[in-house]
This record gives C-alpha cells, sequence and structure tokens, in this order.
C-alpha cells in the first residue's frame, strides 16, 4: 500500500470510529433514562458526527475521486469500513452504553492529545478543534462508571457485567495495524504503545474509584480496523443508509 493509501485508510479509521459510535449514541434519542441524559447523549453524537465530517471530508479530498464525507458516510460496505469493533457493539442498556463510551472516550481524548503534534497540520486542526469536546466525553462516561460502579448493588452488577462483556473489544483501540505503525512513522499518527499506557492508566484508576475489578482475561478480539466486522455493523449500516441508498442523491 502507497503512502497516499495508508494515509487515507487511517482517516478512515478515525472517521469511522466517531460515525459509529455516533450512530449508536443516536439509537438512545427518546429513549434516555432522564431527559437530562437524554440530550447529553444526543449532544455527544453530533459532536461525534462533526469529528466525522471533518475526517472524511479530508479522507475524500485526499482520494481525489470527488467523493463527500457523505459519500463515504452512505455508499460504502460494512467491509470498507475501518473502525474499532467496539463501537458497533450494540447499547443493550444504560451500563452497557456507559462502558462502552468510557472506553472509547479515553483513547479517543489521550488520541487526539497526541495528534495535536502531528505532521499533517490538517488532522492536528481537527484534533485541536475537537479535543475540547472530547475532555467532556470523558469527564460524563468516567462519572457515570463510578456513580453506577459504586452505588447500589443492582446498579454495579449491571456496570461489572457491562465490563466484562465489552473488555474483549478494549484492546482494539491501542493494538497497531499495518496503517497505524506507517503513520507512526511518518510522524502523522501517534505511537499506539503510548496511547495504550495513558489508556491503561486512566481505566484502571476509573474502575478502581468505580469498585469494579478488571476482568482476568486478556485474550482481546481484533479486526475491525482491517475490515473485519461483527454483524452488528451490518445492522447499523442497513439503518443508516437506507434513504441514501433507495434514494441516491436525495436532499432535505
Amino acid at each position: 500500500m502507497d503512502t497516499q493509501s495508508t494515509h487515507l485508510e487511517y482517516l478512515l479509521q478515525l472517521g469511522d470510529n466517531a460515525l459509529i459510535l455516533s450512530h449508536r449514541l443516536g439509537e438512545w434519542c427518546g429513549h434516555g433514562p432522564v431527559l437530562e441524559q437524554d440530550i447529553a447523549l444526543t449532544n455527544i453524537a453530533l459532536d461525534l458526527l462533526g469529528q466525522t465530517r471533518m475526517f472524511l471530508s479530508y479522507a475524500g479530498e485526499l482520494e481525489g475521486k470527488g467523493r463527500t464525507d457523505d459519500d463515504l458516510a452512505f455508499f460504502r460496505d460494512p467491509l470498507q469500513f475501518r473502525n474499532v469493533l467496539l463501537v458497533e457493539q450494540p447499547n443493550i442498556d444504560w451500563a452497557y452504553t456507559m462502558m462502552r463510551q468510557f472506553f472509547f472516550d479515553t483513547f479517543n481524548y489521550h488520541n487526539l492529545q497526541a495528534l495535536l503534534h502531528s505532521k499533517d497540520d490538517r488532522i492536528a486542526a481537527i484534533a485541536e478543534k475537537s479535543l475540547k469536546e472530547a475532555t467532556y466525553h470523558l469527564r460524563f462516561s468516567s462519572e457515570w462508571v463510578v456513580r453506577l460502579g459504586d452505588g447500589t448493588e443492582q446498579s454495579r452488577q449491571k456496570m461489572q457485567k457491562a465490563l466484562d462483556d465489552l473488555w474483549m473489544f478494549s484492546g482494539e483501540l491501542t493494538t497497531p495495524n499495518e496503517t497505524d505503525l506507517r503513520m507512526a512513522e511518518m510522524g502523522i499518527a501517534p505511537d499506539m504503545q503510548s496511547i495504550k499506557n495513558l489508556w491503561d492508566a486512566k481505566v484502571k484508576s476509573v474502575l478502581e474509584e468505580a469498585t469494579l475489578q478488571i476482568p482476568a482475561n486478556t485474550w482481546m478480539q481484533n479486526g475491525g480496523k482491517n475490515g473485519q466486522h461483527s454483524e452488528q455493523l451490518g445492522f447499523i449500516l442497513a439503518d443508516m443508509q437506507y434513504m441514501q441508498r433507495a434514494y441516491p442523491g436525495l436532499e432535505w
């Protein structure tokens, strides 16, 4: 894979993570446990959608085929998406949603901080614009993990179950694939080991405060960044892409 193609793949990784998680959070709209949290998740979903548009717009320009951010979102098939498996996992309940969000927010916050120093000025500018939002997202999800983990016995059990089930998807966030490694060599992306160290420290600190136990199983599920996805992504895209697939070029 040449340098331009690798660069494009990296932008798709960043954009697709935000896009798919934004869709998952959008599924909560009108269904949140209380109005305040319903609105909060909707706002976080919109923040992530904004990050999506910046990364995918840049990807379309770099590709040079005239595709827009909308084209990349609505007219790619599952095997062409580069998001991690974690973000496509179903909401299940509030505990699952907050644990999934916390894992991603911890990664996204530290990754964006590192991208401030990217040799790609466009990526650095996107990171700078997104970091304030990511800081709030991490605070929001961290507080909910602690609140529920160190809450009632029922809430603690639900959070522990979510942690146990989602843990195997967390490792992919900081496990580098070939794209990550090449972008790091070029100074465009950070070294994933440095992000992993920061992720591990933050997650351990918050889970300890939440009185939750990190699973002993160290096996991690990977493949999303290389286009190998769970069946969940197909369901997401069937919903998200329906209107543009059925009526190409449709505008509001």
